[in-house]
């Protein structure tokens, strides 16, 4: 009489272990990727050689567009589609090292002391906005089309202020930022809960891992160059 309830908690276990598993894939994967951009960052930005030929030659705008490129044709739903899990990943590393090089001024700009405290106040942000989509009931789903159109508002915004050089539209950008980017971690997070299931098999799994730290790893980069301008002090 037991045997239907004892089956379906066996597989809420196997559910819940399987999801833990993924989630993890999709941290460690980001964190990977935090750690190559922030030391292929911090390396450029002390090797004056690599500075100048990047960002005082028309490398500059490679420099800049780049990592646009890798999003637009290296995860291409096509990408995606046709490529392994494990050369997505590499993919990932290799724009996480791209990005890197256009962070690589943050470290000329601002002092360490401000750059450690933003990055410490972005992960805490990150952190507490990703457990609260992993844990809440609420449905995020209706937030995305919301939150993808700030985004879009913002580029916009980002771009005319690059003529204006207003500094109060800068700092409305950064406020703004810091709540979209919170907004889209906490929907990334759940988004990923959601489409997880372990019937997918091992490889579509780990392809949607790393599309997930993708995700998160873009949100946590904006966020902290958000913060970094609202609370960084320009050396």
């Amino acid at each position: 009489m037991n045997t239907p309830n004892v089956k379906t908690r066996t597989q809420a276990v196997t559910y819940d272990e399987g999801l833990r598993q993924h989630f993890r894939s999709v941290y460690n994967v980001m964190s990977l990727g935090l750690i190559v951009t922030g030391l292929v960052a911090f390396g450029i930005a002390n090797w004056p050689a690599a500075v100048n030929l990047l960002f005082a030659t028309p490398l500059k705008w490679v420099v800049a567009f780049a990592p646009l490129a890798f999003i637009w044709f290296g995860f291409s739903p096509n990408a995606v589609r046709t490529k392994s899990a494990g050369q997505l990943k590499t993919m990932f590393f290799l724009f996480s090292a791209v990005f890197g090089a256009s962070l690589s001024t943050i470290f000329i700009v601002y002092q360490g002391a401000d750059i450690a405290r933003a990055f410490f106040i972005t992960a805490a942000t990150f952190a507490a906005t990703s457990v609260f989509g992993y844990v809440t009931k609420k449905d995020l789903s209706g937030l995305g089309g919301l939150l993808i159109m700030g985004v879009i508002g913002l580029l916009i915004a980002m771009v005319v202020n690059i003529f204006l050089q207003s500094s109060a539209l800068e700092w409305a950008v950064s406020v703004i930022g810091v709540l979209i980017y919170t907004g889209l971690v906490a929907y990334d997070t759940q988004n990923i809960k959601e489409t997880y299931s372990a019937t997918y098999g091992d490889e579509a799994n780990s392809k949607m891992a790393v599309m997930g730290a993708l995700g998160l790893y873009i949100n946590f980069i904006m966020l902290f160059q958000f913060i970094m301008n609202l609370l960084g002090g320009r050396e």
